[in-house]
């Protein structure tokens, strides 16, 4: 999986999000624009969604490209909701597990993906399995490097750790025993959404109070995306975003949005024609 955006706001379809702008995650599966590794995202995606009134997520999860499902088309133009987490995958091997190698993954109220890479997988996070517990590890969903890291997280936010720390530990946890691992994570339980940022792009776009949309890639050219530092956790809900760094997390509720002055807007480094980058799959 190499795209994917979460969204809390106002309830709408799920295509006037993730297919109607003009560089939507839609789009992004065949032609991104700020990819750093891989060039085309189709080897599967998925979407999850929350229905009112129901804390635990619907997903619809595919293992073919989204441009190539109609069914998917059907069902963004109708399923409505105000909170969702989607991705688009590029996989590290391909066909591995299929559909249940697609994001999101997912355990009672908890959507998650993982934008990025292990190198080594799965030798090289062999010292971590000790530190879950069995029956954790053999319900895991696909044999994949983001599979295993979202046990980890998971086992963590089962512990009573906050959304925010347990990513940003389990990112420091996993880039020790991989030092080159790329391991942007996202995770929402429909209320409240937190991602890092750890060697790719994450950007946000937030209308305080209203909306919140946190992406690997603006989907659109409105001036108000920003674009996250590299090594940062970011912890967000419609009333706005707040930034740590992932070494030193920062667990609070999320105020106003957090806006780095020195960052010029993101439209002009974004646009279509930008550099593209080495052809290097993630998972």
């Amino acid at each position: 999986m190499c795209r994917h955006l979460a969204c809390l706001g106002p309830e709408e379809p799920l295509g006037r999000l993730l297919v109607e702008p003009e560089y939507s995650l839609y789009r992004q599966s065949w032609a991104p624009r700020r990819q750093r590794y891989g060039t085309v995202n189709a080897d599967g995606f998925g979407v999850g969604w929350y229905a009112p009134a129901d804390p635990q997520p619907a997903r619809y999860r595919r293992a073919g490209p989204i441009w190539a499902d109609q069914s998917f088309a059907d069902l963004a133009r109708v399923v409505r909701t105000g909170a969702l987490l989607a991705a688009v995958r590029d996989a590290t091997l391909a066909g591995a597990d299929a559909e249940a190698a697609a994001a999101p993954f997912a355990a009672g109220r908890w959507l998650f993906s993982h934008n990025g890479a292990v190198p080594g997988w799965p030798r090289s996070l062999a010292p971590l399995v000790p530190l879950l517990p069995p029956a954790d590890l053999l319900a895991m969903e696909a044999r994949t490097d983001s599979a295993f890291v979202w046990a980890l997280a998971l086992d963590r936010l089962r512990s009573g750790t906050a959304p925010g720390p347990a990513l940003a530990e389990t990112v420091q946890q996993v880039a020790g025993a991989a030092p080159s691992a790329r391991l942007n994570l996202l995770l929402t339980d429909g209320e409240t959404i937190a991602a890092t940022v750890w060697g790719d792009s994450l950007f946000y776009l937030s209308e305080p109070g209203r909306r919140v949309v946190v992406a690997s890639e603006p989907y659109d050219d409105d001036p108000r995306w920003r674009e996250v530092p590299d090594r940062t956790l970011l912890t967000a809900s419609r009333a706005g975003v707040a930034l740590a760094p992932v070494e030193n997390p920062v667990d609070k509720p999320v105020a106003n949005p957090v806006e780095d002055p020195a960052r010029s807007p993101v439209p002009g480094c974004v646009r279509a024609g930008a550099p593209t980058f080495p052809k290097e799959p993630c998972t």
